[in-house]
């Protein structure tokens, strides 16, 4: 079978669950598809899938008695691997942060499964460059059981009492709804997007490295109410967005808006210039993650304002270059000028 097939593509996964439960609402085939499915998603295939005896039905699920609808499958849809695949999923079983989200029981039926197939990559053969190295500590029994209670947590909308310490010692207590684990590739650390709940209402919102969760108990409350992230991304995101520039030079602006794919943006380029300009609204909270990872792109992009944001971006790159080419580079008569010992200590206390 060829590598990239539809069959495993967003609308085969929606309807292979859909067919796979043995009823469904019209209420749970919506969330299904906003879940699985992408912004325009709903805009048409529900009308494929909810039966009407018209064209754009598609015939896989039957009307109940009741109102809900049955697949018209005698039995669940099974799928299929390649080869290709199971080495894939060999190599995911190799990664630690994998047994974060399976049972002991789950992956040892998962390794059965795979016994034999070889891993399509190890770990040995990736580097990862600009990565801080106290990423979190997934194998440690602590660190699991927590992540575990917030994951349950996030899957049955419950409501936790956690008690959090923040990067600067200070300690935070209350209770909390977690509703969105994210993982963060540049820190290697998991973290939760979160309401902060009082007298049963929210009351504000927060994100929260899992690392530094002290304790998470469950209450036993669950929230009725829908939690959207665009709700939460609403309340946090800046009011105005980041103006960026960037050129065509080394596919910049391809690889700006995959690096940035998940955040709310507006773009526009020039067909004759080939230069493109994106507004960029982001968490007020990640604005030195974000201005980090704009930084990377070096010459090819250009932060046209906020002027804050530009003047850290200004000020990040003259420590930089400080950092190479010493505090007042003289190329005469070589005063003031830092030695490579210098410069590589320099280096290294500043990312200690």
């Amino acid at each position: 079978m060829e590598l990239f097939s539809e069959i495993y593509g967003a609308y085969f996964r929606i309807v292979t669950k859909a067919l796979a439960k043995k009823s469904t609402t019209k209420k749970e085939l919506d969330r299904l598809i906003a879940d699985e499915g992408f912004g325009d998603s709903a805009l048409f295939l529900p009308e494929k899938l909810i039966p009407s005896g018209g064209d754009p039905d598609w015939g896989l699920l039957c009307r109940n008695t009741d109102g809900s609808f049955s697949s018209v499958l005698t039995n669940k849809p099974v799928g299929t691997l390649t080869l290709l695949q199971k080495r894939w999923l060999s190599s995911l079983l190799l990664d630690p942060k994998t047994g974060l989200f399976l049972s002991d029981k789950e992956r040892r039926s998962l390794e059965k499964l795979l016994d034999g197939v070889p891993p399509l990559y190890v770990k040995e053969q990736i580097r990862y460059v600009d990565r801080f190295s106290d990423g979190d500590p997934v194998t440690d029994e602590k660190y699991r059981k927590i992540f575990g209670v917030v994951f349950n947590a996030v899957k049955s909308r419950e409501i936790l009492e956690i008690d959090y310490f923040s990067g600067h010692g200070s300690r935070l207590h209350g209770y909390f709804l977690p509703f969105k684990i994210e993982y963060s590739p540049k820190n290697d650390k998991f973290r939760v997007f979160c309401f902060k709940i009082k007298n049963g209402i929210r009351a504000g919102s927060g994100i929260m490295n899992i690392g530094r969760i002290y304790t998470a108990y469950p209450t036993g409350c669950r929230q009725e109410e829908d939690i959207s992230p665009e709700l939460f991304f609403a309340e946090r995101k800046t009011r105005s967005p980041a103006v960026i520039r960037i050129t065509s030079e080394r596919s910049g602006a391809e690889r700006f808006l995959t690096e940035f794919a998940a955040y709310e943006k507006r773009t526009e380029r020039d067909p004759e210039t080939g230069i493109t300009e994106v507004k960029l609204w982001y968490d007020r909270q990640d604005e030195t993650e974000v201005l980090i990872r704009l930084l990377s792109f070096g010459p090819v992009l250009e932060i046209l304002s906020p002027p804050s944001l530009r003047q850290q971006a200004a000020e990040r790159v003259k420590r930089q270059a400080e950092l190479i080419f010493g505090k007042e580079r003289e190329t005469k008569d070589g005063e003031d000028m830092c030695t490579d010992e210098e410069n590589q200590e320099n280096l290294a206390e500043t990312l200690s």
